[in-house]
C-alpha cells in the first residue's frame, strides 16, 4: 500500500468513525506492503475480503459474484486500491451500498493516475465527478446513498494520485470535518455543493511536467546570459 493510500485511510477512520461502529468490511483487503486493517481502530471487527486468500484476507470472493454478506450488515465498507482492478466496479459499488447499514459509510480510494499494475487486470482510473455518477447509479437501482466528499489527493513520495470518495447510506448530515480540508487535494466535491472546490484543470503530473519545462527553459536562458560570446576572426594577413 503506497503512502497516501495509508495516510488517507487513517484520516477517514479518524474523521468518520462513530462510537457505535462494530464491524468494518474491507473489499480488496490483501496486505501488499500494508492494508487498511492497520488503520482500522482495534475495537472494531475487521472483515477482509479479496479474490484470493492471503495476509489480511478472511473471506475469498469471486469476481462478478454478489458479496457473501447479508443486507445492512456492516457499519462501514472500505475499499483501497481495488476498484481499478474490478471488472464491474459499478456493480461492486451496489454491493457496498447493499451490505452497509443505513447511516453507515462507504470509503473508496483508487488511482486517478499512476503506474499500469495488473492484479489481475488494471482497468480504470477515476476522477471526482464519478462520485456523483455512482450515487445516480445506486438510486437508479433502488438504493439510497449520498456523496459526502470526493477529491483527488496530491502525491507524496510515490507516483500515485488517489481518487477518494466517501458516501453515506441514506440521507447524510454535513460532517464537521472533511478529509479534503486536511490533506493537499484538488477538484473537491462536498455534500450539498453545486460546484467543486480547489479546481485544477491539470493533473499533478502535468503541473510537474510544466514546472520542469519552465525550469529547464530558465536554466538554458541563464546559461546563455552568462556565457561570453565567442569572437570569430580570420587568419592574420
Amino acid at each position: 500500500m503506497h503512502d497516501t493510500a495509508m495516510q488517507i485511510g487513517k484520516k477517514f477512520f479518524e474523521i468518520y468513525r462513530r462510537p457505535e461502529w462494530k464491524m468494518v468490511i474491507d473489499c480488496g483487503a490483501m496486505d501488499i506492503n500494508g492494508s487498511l486493517r492497520k488503520a482500522c481502530p482495534e475495537d472494531i471487527v475487521y472483515l477482509g475480503l479479496d479474490i484470493e486468500f492471503g495476509k489480511s484476507v478472511d473471506i475469498k470472493v469471486n469476481i462478478g459474484d454478489p458479496l457473501p454478506i447479508r443486507d445492512d450488515f456492516a457499519d462501514c465498507v472500505v475499499s483501497s486500491s481495488q476498484m481499478e482492478h474490478d471488472d464491474f466496479f459499478w456493480m461492486t459499488f451496489l454491493e457496498y451500498v447493499r451490505v452497509v447499514k443505513p447511516g453507515g459509510h462507504i470509503y473508496i480510494s483508487a488511482p486517478s493516475n499512476g503506474y499500469y499494475h495488473r492484479y489481475p487486470n488494471d482497468n480504470w482510473r477515476f476522477y471526482p465527478d464519478c462520485g456523483h455518477v455512482l450515487v445516480r447509479w445506486a438510486k437508479k437501482n433502488g438504493l439510497q446513498v449520498e456523496l459526502v466528499e470526493s477529491f483527488i489527493a496530491d502525491r507524496k513520495k510515490d507516483v500515485w494520485n488517489d481518487f477518494t470518495a466517501v458516501f453515506v447510506k441514506g440521507e447524510g448530515a454535513r460532517p464537521e470535518r472533511f478529509i479534503a480540508d486536511e490533506i493537499p487535494s484538488r477538484n473537491v466535491w462536498k455534500l450539498g455543493a453545486s460546484e467543486p472546490e480547489k479546481v485544477f484543470k491539470h493533473s499533478e503530473d502535468l503541473d510537474l511536467i510544466y514546472a520542469a519545462r519552465d525550469q529547464a527553459a530558465a536554466a538554458e536562458k541563464a546559461l546563455k546570459d552568462t556565457t561570453p560570446a565567442l569572437s570569430v576572426t580570420g587568419p592574420a594577413s
